[in-house]
């Protein structure tokens, strides 16, 4: 009602201006309106001020023609009167005859209307009119004849000027003649004269504007005014102002700007504003902020209820137009205020639920669940707010066959004035939780929970806590934990409605701990898994010195793994590899590949052609897992593969989708060796491409996976170029020193992937523990051969190996020479073991196989993989290498 009679109150204002208007006596456009008395005054004052401007511009324009006139006009005759030749004239019998050209020339040059030059008596001997010569000129001469030089402005036949006087003097310097020159004054006028046509548009343009500026706001003043004249103006202000401050609701006029524009009485009371209160910012006034904010906003609303100090007040707010500002009328309702208190504890619960709905479970960790529906309950809920749960969900263990156990405090949080919660309440509440939400009002009050502890009893109401809830963390069947909601004396205790919002928030915790938990049991199976699947324990060779760092990502378990595998021949394979994806799937597809690398490399295959078989192997394991929908594709899979020869110094590299290596050499330079990059592994059965690269001894070979280099900011050729910051200048430290300094430079902040990074040192087997034979292709040279070996077996010491090591080699060189073709070579390594390798140049592979009783051949192989622990055969390009080893004790 009370909108409504405002309402009715400004049309009948409205109507008022209105009538007014139409009225015949009072017509907008008679002079007694304050507007044309505005236009009227408003344009004699701009066009006195414009015509006083042309009137200074027009004078100002002819000073400057005359200064301009008179300054040329003497420049012109000091430069003729000191010109060469001007005072010899002047003493020749004939003057005019050497002078008047020069004259006539000068002025023509100059741009001035005369240059003339007399006798000392002012005898013309030159001037523009030839008539004139020899006929006196008007003026004063006295101040050039005593050698001063001026300007003036002359008036007197033959015409006005403004003209320059200049004394000639010759050596000695007595004065000879003068010299005059100067612009008559009607060429003067003539320059201001053109300049007046673009004086006078520009005056008649700015008193266009000026006028045109005082019409636009009669016009608009009209309008605001409504055509009335200043006393009319004057009363209607007045009543205005009587009605304003007479209605008992109140009123507010908020301009654009945010500042109280106006107020009446009862708006000041009800507000309780200052006098002088106008013109300040309402953000400023001391008012709650969100009623601030309505006034601020200028947004249109009807019967909001605010809290204003100790009042419960119902605002409408209207803007008053465009360009922003509003009206604001204001009615007490503080009868309303218990209904608004629970109206406003409601809002506040359903808050507090979509909140919670938001902020638990935003990560997948049972401590940090935990600790987010902490933070949200405090202190919005509670005081304090503690979370228990048993040891086996922090493992992440399922609940069928877990006992209870002792419960641990996953997460507190208190207000900064409450007390600390004592960690003896996670098994002293625990005896309370028999329901699954337990309220106690009063804990004062309730005497059965303090026979059970009366200590911790009183030291809980010593804290000043009174009021509990106490509600189990339960998902089905499976109670997770209970959480504890404590409030102090300072608020109110808790009630029956706070009962369901409790139950609500610990519904919501419950099943976000849930799924941290199986998350967490899965994170740790993978874990397992994969770590199950690496090598435990490096294996023992001699070719490098090796050291390694394996960091599982926090998200979830990958498919990174690395691998150094042994090889006949005193070499040793690298391998680092990625497996696409997370998880337990990752983690066994990892172990699939490492198994096939490891047979592979048993095969003494060379890189490129070891990759083109895992390639396959990928493909087929792609396919094979087709029909299962929910199989994650391995495809995308990278690898780099390489082979360091310790007798060579030969590093045969091929990688399939992976970062290239880094090598540190002795000296510390890095760099970045040029290995083919293939696809990764699954995308094209096209073949791979290996390079190699021969190492000096104490080179770093550095294998690593993308986790290190790549992450959400990081490029992958930032990465790379970190990655050689941190390796440049490491040729003299060890394998664990660069492993720790990489890890320390490049481990980013949020470590999303696995990172492998695999570092080995070089070595090289010295030229005496190496022994080269070549072999002639005939049986003779069998024995030579034996023989000689027998005599290096002795200087090695090995002479106990000599017999096995005869009957060995008798038996490979013999098939070589037999079966193969030339050229035939044998080679000897000793290391940790004594390697014997035959070369021959045939591709043909020997067979082991058991000889019937009546075969003369078939069992020379079978003793050589009796006698020896080891043998295979690695082809070359240019032949085979059937090789064995022997233990060395």
């Amino acid at each position: 009602m009370w909108l409504k009679n405002g309402q009715i109150w400004l049309r009948r204002v409205r109507t008022a201006f209105a009538r007014r208007a139409e009225d015949p006596r009072h017509g907008t456009g008679g002079r007694s309106s304050v507007a044309a008395q505005v236009f009227v005054l408003m344009s004699a004052i701009v066009i006195v001020l414009i015509a006083a401007a042309g009137a200074v511009q027009v004078v100002r324009a002819r000073r400057e023609s005359e200064q301009a006139a008179g300054a040329r006009s003497l420049g012109v005759a000091v430069a003729f009167a000191h010109a060469p030749g001007t005072a010899a004239a002047l003493r020749s019998p004939d003057p005019t005859a050497v002078l008047q050209p020069r004259a006539q020339a000068t002025r023509r040059d100059s741009g001035v209307d005369f240059v003339a030059v007399l006798s000392p008596t002012g005898i013309r001997y030159t001037d523009p009119m030839p008539e004139l010569i020899g006929h006196p000129a008007s003026g004063d001469w006295a101040r050039a004849l005593h050698g001063e030089s001026f300007t003036e402005k002359f008036t007197g036949a033959p015409r006005d000027a403004i003209r320059a006087v200049v004394p000639v003097t010759d050596a000695r310097g007595v004065v000879v003649g003068v010299v005059t020159a100067g612009v008559q004054i009607t060429t003067v006028s003539e320059a201001v004269n053109r300049e007046l046509p673009l004086l006078g548009g520009a005056v008649a343009a700015a008193l266009a504007l000026a006028v045109g500026g005082a019409a636009v706001v009669s016009r608009r003043l009209r309008r605001q005014t409504h055509g009335l004249g200043p006393a009319e103006v004057t009363r209607m202000y007045e009543h205005h102002d009587a009605v304003l401050h007479a209605v008992r609701e109140g009123v507010l006029i908020v301009g654009p700007d945010r500042r109280l524009l106006l107020v009446n009485d009862e708006a000041r009371r009800l507000l309780e504003l200052p006098r002088g209160a106008e013109q300040g910012d309402v953000r400023e006034l001391g008012l709650e902020a969100e009623f601030a904010g309505l006034l601020a906003s200028c947004r249109e609303a009807t019967d909001e209820v605010h809290r204003v100090h100790d009042r419960l007040l119902a605002a409408s707010c209207r803007p008053t137009g465009p360009h922003g500002g509003s009206v604001v009328t204001l009615r007490d309702t503080t009868e309303l205020r218990a209904v608004t208190g629970r109206a406003e504890v409601a809002r506040e619960r359903l808050q507090l639920l979509y909140d919670a709905s938001l902020l638990i479970g935003t990560t997948l960790d049972v401590t940090h669940t935990a600790e987010e529906l902490t933070r949200v309950a405090t202190p919005r809920f509670a005081d304090a707010v503690t979370v228990d749960v048993p040891e086996w969900v922090l493992r992440g263990e399922e609940p069928g066959a877990q006992a209870p156990g002792e419960m641990r405090r996953a997460a507190v949080a208190r207000a900064p004035e409450v007390a600390a919660v004592p960690p003896e309440t996670v098994a002293f509440v625990r005896s309370e939780t028999d329901p699954q939400v337990l309220l106690v009002p009063d804990l004062e009050v309730a005497s059965g929970w303090r026979s059970r502890a009366p200590e911790l009893a009183r030291t809980l109401l010593r804290s000043g806590f009174r009021s509990l809830i106490t509600a189990s963390l339960r998902t089905g069947d499976a109670e997770l934990g209970v959480v504890h909601f404590w409030r102090t004396g300072g608020r109110a205790p808790f009630e029956g409605d706070d009962r369901s919002a409790a139950t609500e928030l610990v519904a919501r915790a419950a099943l976000s701990i849930d799924n941290a938990r199986r998350y967490t049991r899965e994170h740790a199976t993978a874990v397992a898994l994969q770590r199950s699947l690496l090598p435990r324990d490096l294996p023992s060779q001699d070719a490098v010195q090796v050291a390694h760092r394996y960091l599982p990502a926090r998200a979830g378990v990958g498919g990174d793994w690395f691998d150094v595998i042994p090889l006949a021949g005193e070499r040793v394979a690298l391998v680092v590899g990625d497996v696409v994806g997370h998880g337990l799937h990752a983690a066994a597809t990892m172990g699939r590949l490492r198994t096939a690398i490891h047979n592979f490399a048993g095969l003494d295959m060379p890189p490129d052609e070891l990759l083109s078989h895992l390639d396959e192997l990928v493909d087929r394991i792609d396919r094979d897992e087709t029909a299962d929908s929910e199989a994650t594709t391995v495809t995308g899979t990278t690898v780099l593969y390489a082979v360091y020869d310790s007798v060579s110094g030969q590093c045969t590299m091929a990688r399939a989708g992976h970062p290239p290596p880094a090598l540190i050499f002795p000296d510390g330079t890095v760099t970045l060796p040029d290995v083919p990059a293939g696809p990764p592994l699954g995308l094209t059965q096209l073949p791979f491409e290996s390079s190699e690269h021969h190492l000096p001894e104490g080179t770093r070979i550095v294998l690593y996976t993308d986790g290190l280099i790549r992450s959400r900011d990081r490029s992958l050729d930032t990465g790379l170029t970190l990655l050689r910051r941190a390796l440049t200048g490491a040729g003299d430290r060890n394998v664990d020193r660069i492993c720790e300094d990489a890890c320390h430079t490049l481990l980013p902040a949020e470590q999303e992937d696995d990172i492998v990074l695999l570092v080995a040192r070089t070595r090289r087997l010295p030229a005496a523990q190496v022994a080269h034979w070549d072999v002639p292709h005939e049986p003779s040279a069998v024995a030579p051969v034996r023989t000689a070996v027998s005599e290096k077996l002795a200087e090695w010491g090995l002479a106990e190996t000599a017999f096995t090591t005869e009957l060995i080699l008798s038996e490979l060189v013999t098939n070589a020479i037999r079966y193969g073709t030339p050229p035939v070579a044998v080679r000897l390594l000793r290391d940790r073991t004594l390697t014997c390798e035959v070369f021959d140049g045939s591709s043909t592979a020997p067979h082991l196989r058991y000889a019937a009783t009546t075969d003369e051949g078939g069992r020379g192989l079978y003793l050589v993989a009796h006698l020896a622990d080891r043998w295979g055969t690695r082809y070359t390009p240019e032949g085979k290498i059937i090789w064995t080893e022997q233990h060395i004790r």
